[in-house]
């Protein structure tokens, strides 16, 4: 059982168990052991902290050594959001390549054998699926995290998704409450809105959401975002209107309601993490997520530190702080139950491999007129965009590294902005051009090189790995609908084959 440490009083044990902090490096730091001994109930972990699985299991078992029941979160979408594979590329496609495929048994087969690796290594808690609908194909946050942009599809694999991560024994976390993805602003960088009425949020947002609370979530994150309809004046993750009234009471959610990041700018840069930490937890969140980038013990301090001068100053009612707490502590009984009821085979009925299946069952393949096989190694030029915050730009992503393994002698290259096209052209001299892009129909110049480049050498093959929705160019178009690595590995086979 765990012992908490000796005169930490019962408010301040409170304060602690509703933050889910950071920390840097891969052993867990002697200042994050002490506060778990003083109440602290959950860490989050991110690419940092993870050099393999072995070191992984070793951190987790440190951390439970010092307190038993401790939540180890993690933000592992699978896809382009990794973080047991960072360096690599994740093993499993994300959500919008299994949304085109669009079985959900696939999807529930994928998510329980991602959810078996992360228990294997310690991991009871993702922050994990997004719900997010994709009505924005312009949305610089969302995209292929998204299952797609139909209501009923993503409110299925929602479903499909909880129920295979939850049978692994790891609570899953879904995603960005009340739903990101009619938005054109990264809520990393600044406070996004949505505009849309009530009727198109019931219909359309909260669908997935709903789903997601029918196959039992054990948890729900919510967005940095404003919603007028919903409330005028407070984003989401600090609205008692969107996390008490709809969340809990309309929609009959009764788990944990974690924040995302509260060091992201929408929030940060407005209200402070203090100030919102206290907010979120008032408006009805349960657990503040901070260590993206504050990962130290002076911001543990500092949130617990304001939790309890607002309890005592009146602002914050002692017995909500105290509910928040029992909920994390409800779930972190839950999933030392559930972990230790989940099946212990090694592998998912479907198999380790199930990854690379879904991700060639979901390539979509056009050829056109000027397709002929290829012969020789290739030249491979990654037009390559800024990367999304939550992805990060230190996990590798397209063919390249797989056609140098099959076709010995293939180069390649890294373009970006205006100009691009002519310097591909210059790289690649005569060799066939293998163009590797993401999300072209937001960036303008990634479309002009493309065109430069299927105009001036029509056998040039494209590889699209974000969203689709430019219309297919080249001699073999094929679209990937995610970056992760078994993506690039199915397209490589095809390219290869076809």
């Amino acid at each position: 059982m765990t012992t908490i440490a000796s005169g930490t009083d019962t408010l301040t044990r409170d304060a602690l168990a509703v933050l889910q902090p950071g920390f840097t490096g891969t052993a867990a730091p002697s200042w994050l052991l002490r506060r778990l001994g003083e109440g602290l109930t959950s860490v989050g972990l991110f690419g940092r902290n993870i050099a393999s699985a072995d070191q992984l299991a070793a951190l987790t078992a440190q951390l439970r050594a010092e307190r038993d029941d401790v939540l180890v979160a993690i933000d592992e979408e699978g896809g382009d959001v990794t973080r047991l594979e960072v360096r690599t590329g994740s093993s499993f496609p994300g959500n919008h390549a299994l949304g085109a495929v669009d079985d959900t048994a696939l999807t529930e087969a994928v998510a329980h054998e991602l959810g078996r690796r992360l228990a294997a290594c310690g991991v009871n808690l993702n922050w994990a699926p997004s719900a997010d609908i994709n009505s924005n194909p312009s949305n610089p946050v969302i995209g292929v995290r998204s299952f797609g942009a139909d209501t009923a599809l993503v409110a299925r694999h929602t479903a499909a998704y909880v129920a295979g991560l939850q049978a692994a024994g790891v609570a899953a976390c879904t995603k960005h409450f009340p739903g990101h993805g009619d938005t054109a602003v990264d809520s990393h960088h600044a406070l996004p809105r949505i505009d849309a009425d009530l009727s198109v949020l019931q219909a359309r947002e909260l669908a997935p959401f709903r789903a997601a609370i029918a196959a039992g979530t054990r948890a729900v994150m919510s967005a940095h975002i404003l919603v007028p309809a919903l409330d005028p004046a407070h984003p989401a993750t600090l609205s008692r209107r969107v996390l008490t009234g709809l969340l809990r009471e309309e929609l009959g959610f009764d788990g944990l309601i974690v924040t995302d990041g509260m060091e992201m700018q929408a929030i940060s840069a407005t209200y402070g993490i203090e100030r919102g930490s206290v907010l979120a937890i008032a408006a009805g969140a349960d657990a503040i997520c901070v260590g993206g980038g504050l990962a130290d013990e002076a911001t543990v301090l500092r949130l617990r530190d304001a939790l309890v001068a607002a309890v005592r100053s009146g602002e914050l009612p002692e017995e909500r702080l105290a509910d928040a707490a029992a909920r994390v502590r409800a779930l972190a009984s839950w999933t030392a139950s559930a972990g230790a009821a989940a099946p212990a085979s090694a592998a998912d009925e479907s198999g380790p491999e199930v990854g690379l299946v879904a991700a060639r069952r979901a390539l979509t393949v056009t050829r056109g007129p000027h397709h002929a096989p290829l012969t020789g190694a290739p030249y491979v030029a990654a037009l390559t965009p800024v990367a999304n915050i939550a992805v990060g730009d230190e996990t590798p992503w397209g063919v390249g590294a797989e056609l140098r393994r099959r076709l010995p002698g293939t180069e390649t290259g890294s373009f970006s902005g205006e100009g691009a096209g002519a310097e591909v052209l210059a790289a690649a001299g005569s060799r066939r051009v293998v163009a590797v892009v993401r999300d072209v129909h937001r960036h303008a110049w990634m479309a002009e090189a493309l065109d430069a480049l299927v105009t001036a050498r029509p056998d040039t093959i494209v590889v699209e790995m974000g969203v689709p929705q430019a219309p297919p160019r080249g001699a073999l178009h094929i679209a990937t609908h995610g970056a992760a690595r078994v993506c690039g590995q199915a397209a490589t086979e095809a390219i290869t084959t076809l």
